[in-house]
């Protein structure tokens, strides 16, 4: 099978460079549907989580990704097709909504979804607000959430870097969540609470400071404040 074959050759590197540890992870059902909800402070946490649970995991993917140039980039996109990560096109509301559509197929079909509430990578090591898309999937398929940490993987690979630096890697898994205090809420405000909880339970994990505005956001204004410095040079 390529997922557990694609794991037997870059396992043993991945485990060289991170020497990861795995916390938790008790209430990872055996089977049937769960999200796993991460943190997000590397691309390399979509190879980390998988690596260390027994059951195949499934990401939604950047999907630029997929075609990556260099041979770092396309042994990535390589890693990616052959774990058959999904392919999420951020920029475009209705892939998106594709996607996560996908990925609620996914769950109805009893699989484990890994899942980024955050929507992309935090810009400085900070959690941010998550996106009611967490919402959406669990309110749709009533699978449960276990809220995931993970640690290490930004200082192996920070954003804009191309080769990995070995360091020490941890994952944390906490309890299975459900929701069932939503009931009777209007649709977006349950998203929204969900959202909500669900971050508060990866900020208790991470021990990371949170910040309740959207990550894509806070990047949008690190980009606008770089060209403003850009422009007065």
């Amino acid at each position: 099978m390529p997922y557990q074959f694609s794991r037997l050759v870059a396992g043993p590197v991945l485990r060289a460079y991170g020497r990861p540890r795995l916390l938790g992870g008790v209430g990872v059902p055996a089977s049937g549907p769960a999200i796993l909800a991460s943190n997000h402070l590397s691309v390399i946490d979509s190879v980390y989580l998988p690596l260390l649970l027994d059951r195949p995991v499934t990401f939604p993917a950047k999907a630029e990704y997929f075609t990556a140039r260099g041979p770092a980039g396309r042994a990535w996109a390589a890693y990616l097709r052959s774990t058959s990560q999904l392919a999420i096109d951020r920029d475009n509301p209705r892939t998106a909504q594709a996607a996560l559509d996908a990925a609620l197929e996914l769950l109805c079909d009893g699989q484990l979804l890994g899942f980024y509430p955050e929507g992309t990578r935090s810009p400085d090591g900070r959690l941010y607000r998550g996106r009611p898309g967490i919402g959406y999937l669990v309110l749709r398929s009533g699978a449960p959430v276990l809220p995931v940490a993970m640690t290490g993987t930004r200082q192996m690979l920070p954003p804009g870097s191309r080769m990995p630096h070995p360091h020490h890697i941890e994952v944390r898994i906490g309890e299975p969540m459900t929701f069932d205090d939503v009931s009777g809420m209007p649709p977006a405000r349950a998203r929204g609470a969900i959202a909500d909880q669900v971050m508060t339970a990866i900020a208790r994990l991470s021990g990371q400071e949170y910040v309740h505005t959207f990550a894509s956001a806070r990047k949008a204004q690190l980009a606008q404040s770089a060209g403003l410095a850009a422009s007065t040079r």
